[in-house]
């Protein structure tokens, strides 16, 4: 009498094949969903760069982040924290750090983003570049 199925070393084969194909995708999922909640600090500081714009056009010089009216201190999605420094009658310096405990926190090179609006750069300057 003939058994059909699958024998235990064919089985074996596939959990193997299977195992080595997550070890290889795991790392590559988890770096395009670390890019994409990058969005999270892009949409954070651009609308923060709008709030200031509109505060400046109403005052001597930007504000800070209360001041500029941005709700709260952290991005939409929570991944980020967002700050104001050194705000003047010619510029500023806005930065969204990635919150410690989150996965944007091991996005190497990408935890913290700066935008920085003078004279020079009236649109913002964007760093690090590879992470924008």
């Amino acid at each position: 009498m003939k058994s059909r199925g699958f024998t235990l070393i064919e089985l074996l084969i596939v959990v193997a094949i299977t195992g080595v194909l997550a070890l290889i995708a795991l790392p590559a999922y988890q770096g395009n969903v670390q890019s994409a909640r990058r969005a999270d600090a892009y949409d954070a500081l651009l609308y923060l760069q709008n709030l200031q714009e509109k505060y400046r056009a109403n005052n001597t010089s930007y504000g800070t982040l209360a001041q500029s009216g941005y709700p709260g201190t952290t991005s939409n999605d929570g991944f980020y924290t967002v700050a104001v420094n050194s705000p003047s009658a010619t510029g500023y310096v806005s930065t969204a750090t990635a919150v410690s405990g989150t996965t944007q926190a091991d996005d190497s090179g990408c935890t913290v983003l700066t935008l920085t609006v003078n004279s020079l750069n009236p649109r913002g300057l964007r760093s690090p570049a590879a992470c924008w």
